[in-house]
């Protein structure tokens, strides 16, 4: 399994949270990590994304077949994200379109087994995968890639 970890560009301040856009800033790095990730993506790789605009629109400029996903909501938990994608049984590849601390706790909780405050840059991909004959299992990690490297 592949599961591919995206935070949401930059956004503007304000409230209401779930209604706060992209900046000019936030749809730039956007567009190139979507362009980065649609030369490197697999073909049927599910789409799962946060329903606050900021991740909706990060997710539009990689394509408009994605699932809105409650449960990838602000505060969500990593046992939440790791429900709904699947890990680390489900087939193929699965990219989360969320949030921070969320994103980096369950990057951590993957990678070193348990969560930490680690932090993933505004608009940035971690991918991480999985190999179903790996006893124990183990999560490797493939690549991390900011928008200012693509």
């Amino acid at each position: 399994m592949h599961l591919v970890l995206w935070r949401h560009a930059e956004a503007a301040d304000g409230v209401p949270d779930m209604n706060r856009p992209l900046t000019a800033k936030g749809k730039k790095q956007a567009r190139q990590v979507a362009e980065w990730l649609s030369a490197r993506l697999p073909k049927h790789t599910r789409i799962l994304v946060s329903p606050a605009r900021r991740a909706l629109q990060t997710a539009e400029a990689l394509t408009d077949e994605f699932d809105i996903v409650n449960e990838l909501a602000p505060g969500a938990t990593p046992a939440a994200l790791i429900a709904a994608s699947g890990w680390p049984d489900r087939n193929g590849a699965v990219l989360l379109v969320g949030h921070q601390p969320t994103l980096g706790l369950l990057a951590s909780t993957l990678i070193a087994g348990e969560a930490m405050s680690w932090s993933i840059k505004k608009g940035a991909v971690w991918w991480i995968s999985h190999r179903a004959r790996d006893e124990p299992p183990k999560a490797r990690l493939r690549a991390v890639i900011a928008p200012d490297f693509v």
